[in-house]
């Protein structure tokens, strides 16, 4: 008989070749237990996902009182479900006078999506402006605004009249001009390796957007909920995007995005045609309630408010090893640059070694990613630190 290691091979798609995955069979806060029974510390969160950790208990209880009532029921907002209601109500009250209408969806990919699809339904064009080393997604809409050609060369054509700008750079704003229906930006850049944008840039992004008539849209799919510092990233920058794109941490572990914008933008998707933007399973009840028990962790334990201090322990410490050259860090999501003599790949199968597990950028080959569960306490801190110095010292 196959064991799962061989089924895992011989049946699952996978968009990499991963020969030596762990098979993990428990995770508990930010540990993962593989089936040998050693205990690794989780610093990816899934990619942010488990920002307040694996199986949080309040989570699971919200998932179990849910599964008690109902699941899917319909799609189109034909029934009125209160995991929905709730969730939008709470999401509602925590962002600004523009962002109030809430659309469901699945995942990080569909909510980027959506938020495109209303860009142009809103305004009547169609260019779509992007930049360059930013990550959207994979589906074909959002693989067309990714910006890195590699990921995408081998699937064109892709959508037409998409163009890019370099992240941070303030004489390339006047390349937006009244034909393009958005602009699509990370806040902060998560894959190009933590790239965080001055204010002053920011500052005139929205107004040049303003100027033409061309609607903002961040993508916080991977930095929202707390993982900056603040609750939304944008928040950082005193500017106030048109339309806001959710999802990972969103759901507390459960799969579930949103777009959010204006209540009269969203009413175009419902005619000419109706069914603008349809999702079966966008809003499932029990993501809805996951995605709420988890808000409300993170604000009744202040998880974003403690972000920054957390991960200035690591910069201030990492920091200094003779190995690192550079450390980007906003909130609890850090990239650690070493010097160029030194492997990454290396580096990444050093740490899991010594039961950390970390991860490298897509469009950043210098760095590696420390972005545990914001509830890492600081002992724990303390802890991961003296692995990851001794795993360095090890580094060769």
């Amino acid at each position: 008989m196959l064991n799962n290691r061989q089924l895992f091979l011989q049946h699952l798609a996978v968009p990499a070749e991963v020969p030596d995955a762990l098979e993990i069979v428990r995770a508990e806060g930010i540990f993962l237990y593989n089936v040998d029974g050693n205990k690794y510390i989780d610093l990816v969160s899934g990619v942010s996902v488990s920002n307040v950790g694996h199986r949080h208990p309040k989570v699971v209880q919200a998932i179990e009182e849910q599964l008690k009532k109902y699941m899917h029921l319909m799609v189109y907002g034909k029934y009125i479900q209160s995991p929905q209601v709730l969730l939008a109500e709470k999401l509602a009250s925590l962002l600004p006078e523009n962002l109030q209408s809430v659309y469901f969806v699945n995942s990080g990919s569909e909510a980027i999506e959506g938020a495109v699809k209303l860009a142009k339904r809103v305004t009547g064009k169609r260019k779509i402006i992007a930049f360059k080393n930013a990550y959207h997604g994979s589906t074909h809409g959002a693989l067309s605004i990714l910006g890195n050609e590699e990921m995408k060369y081998a699937y064109r054509p892709l959508l037409p009249g998409v163009s890019f700008l370099s992240f941070n750079r303030k004489e390339d704003l006047k390349k937006i001009t009244r034909d393009a229906a958005a602009v699509v930006i990370e806040p902060v850049q998560a894959e190009a390796g933590i790239l965080v944008p001055d204010e002053e840039y920011m500052t005139a992004l929205r107004n040049r957007c303003n100027e033409t008539g061309t609607l903002l849209i961040f993508d916080e799919v991977q930095m929202g909920f707390g993982r900056t510092g603040k609750l939304f990233a944008f928040e950082h920058f005193g500017i106030i995007p048109d339309i806001l794109c959710l999802a990972k941490a969103m759901g507390g572990g459960m799969p579930i995005g949103a777009f959010v914008a204006g209540k009269e933008h969203m009413q175009t998707l419902t005619h000419h045609p109706a069914l603008g933007h349809i999702t079966t399973f966008g809003g499932h009840p029990v993501s809805c309630a996951a995605a709420l028990a988890s808000l409300e962790i993170i604000l009744d334990e202040q998880l974003a408010e403690q972000a920054n201090e957390k991960g200035s322990l690591f910069k201030n410490i990492l920091e200094q090893h003779p190995k690192v050259n550079h450390i980007r860090q906003i909130g609890l999501m850090l990239a650690v640059e070493l010097k160029k003599e030194y492997s990454i790949p290396k580096m990444v199968k050093i740490l899991q070694k010594n039961s950390l597990i970390v991860d490298q950028f897509l469009f950043n080959d210098r760095s590696f990613r420390i972005a545990p569960p914001l509830t890492i306490t600081e002992e724990e801190i303390a802890l991961v630190i003296d692995k990851v110095v001794a795993s360095l010292n090890e580094l060769n």
